[in-house]
């Protein structure tokens, strides 16, 4: 015979009574735990089991700039990541107007309905005033927020790629760690933030219009070489004529570049996400190309590149914020910087300046 749960409408009953209730073990409100700092153990466990509170939780603390938190988070990741690195990890970048939400529930939605467990974190622009995410991908991927199989993250970017790319990357290694077996990194799409995502993840897809006129001006030779797929989104009936063109022109100029790995020839696909068209197979290339990578080797020896990159990326993000910080370089830098700007000083002397303030010789 199993245990009965605590009835807590019960103890209520007696307290209202005025009846002393019967002595036992009393829980402690949930208003409670979710007030209170969790301690490492809880964070490990809840995120292990899948509770998405603490899930919740735990991605921020580990996207909190306080000293405390990030203690706290980076022993929370070290007990996490024995349960890390399973996961498909997929980066998607796309022009203005592509549909790059429409697409990613039309996609999450699929893998969800066929097994898959599958974390979005959607990497937003950061509000100037309250440095929140401002986009909010909760309410332009609605269906995939409710799925019970499925967990949408906006992540706000912290106005720098440094806080893209620690935040993002742990917490990709958080949700791996609860169980997510595909990770989808959305990014904003501007600047150099399609390189960052793309450094962190297995695969970089990138999404054209089909009839956004001159498509090849539109994107950066950079962006086409990091890519390991083009996918044509908006192909329905009536772009059918325009998505073909389309395709013809980006598998032409793909062969003219460098691709991302000389093993892999990125595809080039027509699709539609709002009508949940070619999905399927845009997907099958996604695992042709995990399965490929993971027998030559090419997966575990691009991860461990990542990570070494990464660390060192870290020390540049943080030694930077160290001498912007630095009180002797505040005291001098709007005048070292407005004898640059006025031509009096040359910017090789203003960092010499900078670094002598800081106290770090810049010729060693």
């Amino acid at each position: 015979m199993k245990p009965r749960k605590p009835d807590h409408s019960v103890q209520t009953s007696f307290e209202e009574a005025g009846i002393e209730a019967p002595a036992g073990p009393t829980p402690e409100p949930l208003e409670s735990v979710r007030r209170r700092r969790l301690s490492l153990d809880e964070y490990v466990s809840g995120v292990r089991s899948g509770d998405r509170a603490v899930l919740g939780r735990a991605i921020t603390l580990v996207e909190s700039n306080a000293h405390r938190d990030q203690d706290l988070a980076q022993r929370m990741l070290i007990a996490l990541l024995p349960f890390t690195g399973n996961a498909h990890r997929v980066g998607i970048t796309g022009v203005p107007g592509v549909g790059k939400s429409t697409f990613i529930e039309a996609l999450g939605s699929n893998l969800t309905a066929a097994g898959r467990r599958v974390a979005v974190l959607a990497v937003d622009p950061t509000s100037g005033r309250t440095g929140g995410s401002i986009l909010g991908d909760k309410t332009r991927m609605t269906k995939l927020s409710r799925d019970p199989n499925a967990f949408v993250r906006p992540s706000p970017a912290s106005g720098s790629l440094g806080g893209v790319a620690r935040k993002t990357r742990e917490t990709m290694l958080v949700c791996e760690a609860a169980g997510f077996d595909v990770v989808l990194v959305e990014t904003v799409g501007v600047g150099q933030s399609e390189t960052t995502v793309a450094e962190m993840v297995d695969f970089f897809l990138v999404l054209m219009l089909a009839n956004a006129g001159d498509e090849l001006q539109g994107i950066k030779r950079g962006i086409m070489e990091l890519a390991d797929m083009i996918a044509i989104n908006k192909a329905e009936a009536e772009h059918a004529v325009m998505a073909r063109h389309a395709r013809r022109e980006y598998m032409a100029a793909l062969r003219l570049m460098r691709g991302s790995h000389p093993a892999w020839k990125p595809p080039v696909l027509a699709v539609s996400g709002l009508h949940n068209q070619g999905l399927d197979v845009l997907w099958q290339k996604i695992e042709e190309h995990r399965r490929l990578f993971d027998k030559n080797g090419v997966l575990s020896a691009q991860r461990r590149e990542q990570m070494r990159r990464w660390m060192w990326s870290m020390v540049d993000d943080r030694l930077l914020r160290a001498v912007r910080k630095h009180p002797a370089v505040a005291a001098q830098a709007a005048k070292l910087e407005a004898a640059v700007l006025d031509g009096k000083l040359t910017a090789t002397l203003g960092a010499q300046a900078i670094l002598d303030a800081f106290g770090l010789d810049s010729d060693r």
